[in-house]
């Protein structure tokens, strides 16, 4: 069974800075994409960052030169540094990853999923 679990959520100001993080663990072959994807309250789950194994990175348009999505895969793990944090960026963020062999870029699903952390971004 393979489990994520998200860290590093927290409620800041417009303009501040979080950092979250997510492990993943249980027998994990291996990983061809990790990602953050958010849903804010009344609306769609939205990809907000992907990053695949050889580093090629995808960003939603909103979060484009503020978001930085990285990963460990050492530790399989992947993070996502939010700067400059602003109140639409409000929404619960969830980490997943792709174990199968990536069928287009960016893929077309995730095989497993985190619960959740909340971001609450204040004016």
């Amino acid at each position: 069974q393979v489990q994520l679990v998200e860290s590093g959520g927290g409620l800041v100001q417009a303009g501040g800075s979080l950092r979250l993080s997510c492990a993943a663990s249980g027998t994990i072959a291996t990983i061809s994409a990790m990602a953050w994807y958010r849903q804010a309250p009344g609306k769609q789950r939205e990809l907000v960052a992907l990053i695949a194994s050889h580093s090629i990175r995808n960003y939603a348009d909103s979060v484009k030169g503020r978001f930085t999505i990285s990963r460990d895969s050492a530790k399989n793990a992947v993070f996502l540094q939010m700067n400059n944090l602003k109140p639409e960026d409000t929404a619960v963020y969830y980490c997943a990853i792709r174990t199968r062999f990536l069928d287009s870029w960016p893929p077309t699903d995730m095989d497993y999923w985190g619960e959740g952390t909340l971001v609450t971004v204040s004016s």
